[in-house]
């Protein structure tokens, strides 16, 4: 069985038992599926034509800054979420317990940073796109690589975290009338341009707060199931996840492990700091507030609020592993969900809830990510933002591209998808992190033409002191390969700019 067999490897499918059960609830369930996610779309659909009535490009980039704040901060919730948290995180606590939350208490500060350092600053310059700071501060090239870092890092995170819904619903759904994988992706990616391609982020303010309550509803529901299941009452199973091994949440005493508290709780804040505020997707739906002081509410209410979600999410798995499913890992929930289709509920209430969920959290990712790399390539690299013929046409490649780049990662995948995601963009994140703590803390201008190969040279240095550590150290690096990453970047600009200094020196003596 191979890494991707692995990943996703729902042992029900194999077992005697769901080969005997019954057709017609097999059949059921996936029309109760089927007609859910029609329902679901309907209300996207509906939720689009309302809001892309008289749409510009100043609707499609900025939502012509008239959201309410409240609208974006409960949406932000669901866009951050994603699916990948619905299928990895309850199997964590398997393998290092509750000890996710030290990352999501980074999180908490690292939203307070964005929201008091960088938003001032994007706020005070009216971006459209967040990258146009680095070339106004640095320079074209530094502007530049900004962009294509963000797109490449974009692309790549939001296709791994979507492949989730992709590969669920295959399973699920898909596989049993036919319908190929490649077919699945493009059929889903076409329903996202459908009702994004003319609203835009004014559209997905809206769209997200709908996607966020309905991810949050299957979760809270899951669980009451799941408790239900197990003979308890809720404040029995409070207490049961309180008493239970894995919901340790601190690591204090161990300096090595890659749970220990500083390491995540610092990640967590860089994690932050990168894939939100210096992330054209995040900010984009926080700069269509009013003020900045709404934008600083919406950042800050939507930041305290990942704790209690991801420690719902945490307790789910404690609560699992009590089922007695046979799995691990990421294959926990789904397995469980899976079981559901041979035994239980006569209408299968739990795999519907299960894939409205993950519906709900893959797409409020992927819609917004794609509406994004549409802003940054239109404003940033080609540098035409009010050219909505442009802008409809960069829309459907980056679709394609899209469609692409899942079909490419089902091949090259990881037993802990969050976790693969983190290590993803610590290396392709890390360089925009250099770029804007060069830009914003000191008063030095790089020598632009040494920014690119600066940007690029940083992750292939943090991947080779990676594996040298791990040969000769016996240590991996988890998480802080971010901050490692953006150090490398900082000082590579730090050393350019001191040798444009002497240069210049050099040239008036």
């Amino acid at each position: 069985m191979n890494r991707k067999d692995v990943f996703f490897s729902f042992s029900v499918y194999e077992s005697g038992s769901f080969l005997c059960c019954s057709r017609k609830k097999m059949y059921l369930c996936r029309m109760m599926i089927l007609i859910v996610i029609l329902c679901y779309f309907a209300a996207l659909f509906t939720i689009s034509r309302l809001t892309s009535r008289r749409a510009t490009n100043e609707a499609f980039y900025r939502a012509e800054r008239r959201s309410p704040w409240p609208m974006v901060a409960f949406g932000m919730v669901g866009a951050s979420i994603s699916g990948v948290t619905f299928v990895s995180v309850p199997g964590m606590v398997q393998t290092s317990q509750m000890t996710y939350l030290q990352v999501c208490l980074g999180f908490v500060v690292g939203y307070v940073v964005v929201a008091f350092v960088l938003l001032p600053l994007y706020y005070r310059l009216n971006l459209t796109s967040i990258y146009t700071y680095l070339g106004q501060r640095l320079g074209r090239q530094s502007y530049l690589s900004g962009a294509w870092f963000f797109l490449l890092s974009k692309m790549t995170g939001a296709a791994a975290k979507f492949y989730v819904v992709c590969i669920i619903l295959q399973r699920f759904v898909f596989d049993a009338v036919g319908v190929p994988f490649g077919v699945n992706v493009a059929g889903l990616v076409l329903l996202i341009w459908l009702y994004t391609h003319r609203g835009g982020i004014k559209t997905l303010v809206v769209t997200d707060t709908l996607q966020t309550l309905c991810l949050l509803a299957a979760l809270l529901l899951i669980i009451y199931k799941v408790v239900d299941g197990l003979g308890m009452t809720l404040s029995e199973a409070v207490q049961t996840v309180t008493d239970n091994p894995m919901s340790r949440i601190f690591v204090m005493d161990d300096w090595l492990s890659r749970q220990n508290f500083w390491k995540q709780f610092l990640s967590g804040v860089f994690i932050v700091i990168v894939m939100t505020g210096l992330d054209q997707d995040m900010m984009q739906k926080n700069l269509t507030c009013r003020t900045l002081r709404e934008a600083q509410k919406d950042m800050c209410s939507y930041g305290v609020a990942f704790v209690p979600v991801n420690l719902l999410f945490l307790s789910l798995g404690v609560l699992l592993t009590m089922t007695g499913t046979a799995a691990a890992g990421d294959s926990l929930l789904p397995t469980y969900i899976g079981s559901f289709l041979v035994g239980g509920d006569s209408v299968a209430a739990i795999p519907v809830l299960f894939t409205l969920g993950i519906v709900a959290a893959s797409f409020s990712t992927a819609d917004s990510a794609l509406t994004s790399m549409t802003t940054s390539y239109c404003v940033d690299i080609c540098q035409r933002p009010d050219d909505e013929r442009l802008r409809r046409r960069v829309h459907i490649v980056m679709c394609i591209v899209f469609v692409l780049f899942i079909l490419l990662f089902r091949a090259v995948n990881s037993t802990s998808l969050i976790d693969a995601i983190y290590i993803m963009v610590s290396y392709t994140y890390g360089p925009l992190l250099g770029l804007f703590a060069f830009g914003l803390f000191t008063k030095k201008k790089p020598k632009d033409g040494w920014v690119p190969y600066i940007c690029v040279a940083s992750p292939l240095l943090c991947y080779g002191m990676d594996q040298w550590t791990q040969t000769y150290l016996d240590y991996h690096f988890g998480y802080e390969l971010l901050m490692l990453n953006g150090v490398l970047t900082f000082t590579g600009l730090w050393i350019s700019a001191r040798y444009t200094r002497l240069a210049a020196c050099q040239s008036l003596s």
